[in-house]
């Protein structure tokens, strides 16, 4: 009985191992996948810039990063912010990194921010901030982009929404990024 049953084990064994497998899936043709890279490498963020159009305050190997969270400050450029503490120009990739910095009582000379349209930066009390727009922000979900004349903000605003606010308004709104 016992033989019976070991012969119909290995007979089922034997006829799983020779039924054709079903067909593997087709390789997907190499240059597709390097076409789809190749498009994710050009779609460029709102907040990117071309690495000669930014400008980088900081020195040393680490001038690219955000002194806060490291992010790359070409990439995160339109939402830059910079700052002079005890004399060392510090770049910020946003409002919301340089609030994690005044949070922790730094004293913090001269701030500035990108002008969202013209690149060069300008003073942070002389920025009028579109606040929470559908553009997408850094270090936050609500965005915050600042620009030299109140025309320029207008524009952007009524292109993507947001409220228009100064920059004690919009640090307020960046540190509540820190209450949850």
């Amino acid at each position: 009985m016992i033989k019976i049953i070991l012969a119909a084990v290995v007979l089922i064994l034997l006829s799983a191992c020779t039924q054709t497998a079903k067909p593997t899936p087709k390789p997907v043709a190499k240059h597709k996948v390097m076409k789809h890279e190749m498009m994710k490498t050009h779609m460029k963020m709102f907040q990117t810039v071309d690495a000669k159009d930014a400008h980088l305050v900081q020195k040393g190997e680490h001038k690219n990063s955000c002194i806060v969270c490291g992010m790359n400050l070409v990439k995160f450029y339109k939402t830059s912010h910079t700052a002079v503490e005890d004399g060392v120009e510090k770049q910020y990739c946003s409002i919301h990194c340089l609030a994690n910095d005044l949070s922790k009582g730094k004293e913090l000379q001269n701030p500035m921010v990108v002008d969202t349209k013209t690149l060069k930066f300008i003073p942070v009390l002389e920025a009028y901030y579109v606040v929470g727009s559908d553009v997408k922000g850094t270090m936050s979900r609500v965005s915050k982009y600042a620009f030299s004349s109140l025309s320029d903000a207008e524009k952007f605003q009524a292109k993507h929404g947001g409220e228009i606010m100064d920059f004690r308004a919009a640090l307020d709104k960046a540190k509540e990024d820190f209450k949850h």
